[in-house]
């Protein structure tokens, strides 16, 4: 089996089988973001634990890219600190903007490293970045991490 299709049965069991799916019984911050070009949806909550790790729900319908992309993203950051979840969400955005030329870190980035093929189609990385858009905007508005850059897709 070859790399590119290893990382499309991952896409494909984060999709089939998405893990975190499901809201927080009391959010410190949410998010709902939509991709008007195709329909996605997500809804992204966060908080944080006693022990200042994050904690991450969402709920979503939309393509098998934006649905998996939002499994990988509720399954790498929960329980992170705020700055490793600020850090991968950036190595995650930097790896949608390479074009499918990145060498992705998957000890940053785990099962996320399976998005480096969808990168190189323009049409799918907003799909790819809409759960990690929300996030990073639920961080913002709980106060939660960094989250200084934009919160678009495009």
């Amino acid at each position: 089996m070859n790399v590119e299709a290893l990382y499309q049965d991952i896409i494909l069991d984060h999709y089939k089988h998405p893990r975190g799916r499901q809201l927080l019984a009391d959010p410190a911050g949410e998010s709902h973001q939509v991709n008007p070009t195709c329909g996605d949806e997500v809804t992204v909550q966060v908080g944080l634990d006693s022990d200042g790790h994050l904690l991450v729900g969402y709920e979503g319908q939309g393509c098998s890219i934006s649905q998996a992309s939002a499994s990988v993203m509720s399954e790498l950051v929960a329980g992170f600190d705020p700055a490793q979840g600020d850090d991968a969400r950036r190595a995650f955005v930097e790896l949608m903007h390479s074009k499918g030329a990145a060498e992705p870190d998957e000890d940053v980035l785990g099962d996320a490293v399976a998005f480096v093929g969808v990168a190189k189609y323009p049409a799918r990385i907003k799909c790819a970045l809409l759960p990690w858009m929300a996030l990073q905007d639920a961080e913002a508005k709980a106060g939660i991490g960094i989250a200084q850059e934009g919160t678009s897709t495009s």
